[in-house]
C-alpha cells in the first residue's frame, strides 16, 4: 500500500466489518447505502450518501481519522483529516 497520509501509513492491518450492516442505522432503523469501517476502532459505520452520514459523524465526533470500504470487491483507506485516499 501506498502511503497517502501519515494516518493511513500508520495503518498495518485494515480492520474489516464484523457485519455488513451500519451499527448506527439498525439500532434506528435507518437504511443506509455503503458502509464504512473505522480503522481505530473498528465500527461499522454508513457513509456519505446514505441519510445518516454515521461513519463521518463518527470520524469527527471520535477523531478516528480512517475508515476502510467495507463494501465486497472494494479495498480502499480513506482520511479524513487529509482527504486522501489509498487502495490497499
Amino acid at each position: 500500500m501506498i502511503a497517502a497520509c501519515a494516518d493511513i501509513a500508520g495503518i498495518s492491518t485494515v480492520k474489516t466489518a464484523r457485519a455488513r450492516v451500519c451499527e448506527a442505522c439498525v439500532m434506528t432503523g435507518s437504511p443506509w447505502v455503503h458502509l464504512r469501517t473505522c480503522q481505530t476502532c473498528g465500527v461499522t459505520l454508513c457513509c456519505d450518501s446514505s441519510p445518516n452520514r454515521h461513519a463521518t459523524r463518527h470520524a469527527e465526533s471520535s477523531g478516528h481519522p480512517v475508515v476502510a470500504s467495507a463494501e465486497p470487491g472494494e479495498r480502499w483507506l480513506y482520511c479524513y483529516t487529509d482527504e486522501v485516499f489509498a487502495e490497499y
